[in-house]
């Protein structure tokens, strides 16, 4: 027999009040079990910048000093040029009382050298020690490797005059040595004379004025050694206004003078200047 209308409406109504609970306590569950989870495992995010933090401020401590000063961070980064090389790095030196770098090729620096701190600049290293002055022993024989000469010494004195002399003419290869004043290598200054040219053409010191401060001058005594003077400076004074103190004077030191004729040439009277070589004693060889 088919129910009454209004007794049908009132069971699908009731149903449907079930389901609308059983939906409910169904969403429900479910949201509580996801805050469960969330409340359980989730935590505030942690801002990159703020983690970083306490490992550069440990890293400043240990570098820069105590409390942990950024500008140290920053200025052991800048890279930095090695003392004695060309070779620049960018690597952190490491900080008094730090141990061994570590990384990959660290154990290959343990021996290495320690960079100049920052600011300072390396010594310089200190020049070599002149050698003593030798005993007096006459010139033999006298090499400017510059101008590719090689002159044997024949013993000068002063003319009537009293001036320096100077080589025979008609001998152009040949260089002349002050024999009353000091031998080469003794101290004191020794000088050695040689023309420039004559009426034949050119003669041993024609290039000498082309000499510059740094060549070197080697003359072998009869003892056996040779002594390497390097050249100071080139002058070139007039004849009437010659430094004879400045030329000839010791400075306590050895040293040597080369000299030859200069300036302008005059017929009948020759030249107007003389070229000067100043060098002191470097070295002590065994060969010329």
């Amino acid at each position: 027999m088919t129910a009454p209308p209004h007794r049908r409406s009132s069971r699908l109504t009731r149903r449907q009040r079930r389901l609308f609970r059983l939906a409910r306590t169904v969403t429900a569950a479910g949201v509580l079990v996801a805050g469960g989870f969330w409340w359980a495992g989730d935590e505030e995010p942690v801002d990159p910048v703020l983690a970083a933090a306490p490992a550069v401020a440990g890293r400043a401590d240990g570098a820069g000093g105590a409390g942990g000063d950024p500008a140290a961070l920053d200025h052991k980064a800048k890279p930095e040029r090695n003392p004695g090389t060309s070779e620049r790095t960018s690597e952190p030196k490491a900080a008094a009382g730090q141990g061994a770098t570590s990384g990959p090729g660290a154990a290959g620096k343990a021996g290495a050298k320690p960079r100049a701190a920052h600011g300072a600049r390396p010594k310089a290293a200190p020049a070599p020690r002149p050698p003593a002055p030798l005993a007096r022993s006459r010139p033999t024989t006298v090499a400017v490797p510059a101008i590719t000469i090689e002159a044997p010494v024949m013993d000068l004195g002063l003319d009537a005059r009293g001036r320096l002399a100077t080589p025979p003419v008609d001998n152009p290869d040949v260089v002349g040595w002050y024999a009353k004043g000091v031998s080469p290598g003794e101290r004191g200054t020794a000088v050695v004379v040689g023309h420039r040219d004559t009426r034949t053409g050119p003669a041993i010191f024609v290039s000498l004025d082309s000499l510059s401060p740094g060549n070197t001058v080697r003359v072998a005594r009869a003892d056996g050694k040779v002594a390497v003077f390097t050249i100071d400076r080139v002058a070139t004074y007039s004849k009437a206004d010659f430094p004879d103190k400045e030329v000839y004077g010791s400075t306590g030191r050895p040293e040597l003078r080369l000299l030859t004729c200069g300036g302008a040439f005059e017929r009948g009277k020759g030249y107007d200047a003389n070229i000067v070589v100043f060098a002191h004693l470097t070295d002590i060889a065994q060969k010329i």
